[in-house]
């Protein structure tokens, strides 16, 4: 038995959730997402569209396993439909700066050229300071892609601890050399 699967999913009042074939649609104030669930091994309920539960219709090994994470994609849908996602990421070091030109977040991380990120579709970055960027959007994957595209760029090293990094990350340091 799936500890998570089992967990029916509440439905918030401004998303709807409607089955059409074999694609769950979920549409809500911040946008709409399609999922497609396999209806010849799960069974999906639609209470009053209020909850939604998933259950397998055979026990077996491959069921058991895909239980939990359909029923959690299904969740996270929901979710980013009514409230979203939302990450920040904190620039440390000299001279470090981001800023919004457009479509395009434009970064100084201490290279000799600035470093131009083209914000895809479906996802809202906003610069408050100089050195936090926020990053939102509807889809839990497409927001956790972006915002580890834009750390890639410039990890946090472990000695002065310069980078990008999440806010609330912890950064294991390190000690310098001794004399």
């Amino acid at each position: 038995m799936s500890k998570i699967g089992k967990i029916n999913i509440p439905i918030p009042d401004k998303v709807k959730v409607l089955l059409s074939g074999n694609i769950v649609n979920i549409e809500g104030p911040l946008g709409k997402q399609a999922i497609k669930l396999d209806l010849e091994m799960f069974e999906l309920n639609i209470n009053e569209g209020k909850e939604v539960s998933i259950k397998p219709k055979k026990q077996d090994d491959t069921s058991k396993r895909l239980w939990g994470m359909n029923r959690s994609l299904l969740n996270n849908a929901i979710i980013g439909a009514s409230s979203g996602y939302e990450k920040e990421l904190e620039l440390t070091g000299v001279g470090f700066r981001a800023a919004l030109k457009g479509k395009v977040l434009n970064m100084q991380l201490g290279f000799s050229h600035d470093i131009n990120y083209e914000i895809p579709e479906g996802i809202k970055i906003a610069v408050e300071k100089q050195t936090t960027i926020k990053i939102s959007g509807s889809n839990k994957q497409q927001v956790g892609m972006v915002s580890s595209q834009i750390k890639s760029f410039r990890p946090p090293e472990p000695y002065k601890g310069k980078g990008i990094k999440e806010k609330g990350q912890y950064i294991l340091r390190k000690e310098g050399k001794k004399k």
